[in-house]
């Protein structure tokens, strides 16, 4: 007996697509934290610009912590499927600079 996420191909807990609270296409927050270093958000720039070309630096907002040991950047996106947000979000969470995603 197989359940319907099986069958579906998708892994237990996954949301279907049709019952994502997301509309596609749509301009799309994403907060990323990491620690405040050197070219941090230069290569968040660069990693988001492969998800969507059309993302620059000037669609980031920045926030040091309180006591300026990491840097808290709010990227906004413009996502076009839930596969292209996936991808993102897992490119996000890999890179070695990242500590959190939002």
């Amino acid at each position: 007996m197989t359940s319907d996420n099986q069958s579906s191909g998708n892994k237990p807990g996954d949301i279907p697509p049709e019952q994502s609270l997301i509309e596609y296409p749509s301009h799309f927050p994403i907060k990323v934290m990491g620690s405040m270093q050197d070219g941090f958000a230069e290569a968040i720039v660069t990693l988001v610009q492969e998800f969507d070309p059309d993302f620059h630096a000037g669609k980031m907002e920045m926030r040091p912590s309180s006591k300026g040991n990491y840097l808290g950047l709010t990227v906004t996106v413009w996502v076009t499927s839930r596969e292209q947000l996936d991808d993102l979000y897992r490119a996000l969470t890999s890179h070695p600079m990242v500590k959190v995603v939002l």
